[in-house]
């Protein structure tokens, strides 16, 4: 499976239940966030899917969601203006 192949890139993640879910996967991301993660998760799975994973996290407003929060929120706008240039270069 492709995001199986895709998951061994980021070992570790969800050390527990290596078969989990793609939105395990991606959830474990967000709360360990790093630029370099995060975008690699996105060119993957796409900016909405993140955020849409990141969307089901906010209710729970756990230790780990508050702590990540300001520093997704930065890498989400770091990797929207990227794309912004991106595009616009074309």
């Amino acid at each position: 499976m492709i995001a199986d192949k895709f998951w061994q890139r980021h070992p570790g993640l969800v050390w527990s239940n290596p078969g989990a879910d793609d939105s395990v996967f991606i959830r474990a991301a967000l709360l360990r966030p790093t630029f370099t993660r995060l975008l690699d998760v996105v060119l993957e799975f796409g900016l909405e899917r993140v955020k849409d994973e990141w969307a089901e996290l906010q209710p729970d407003q756990s230790k780990e969601v508050k702590r990540a929060s300001p520093v997704v929120a930065r890498i989400f706008t770091n990797i929207e203006k990227g794309f912004a240039l991106a595009a616009s270069r074309n």
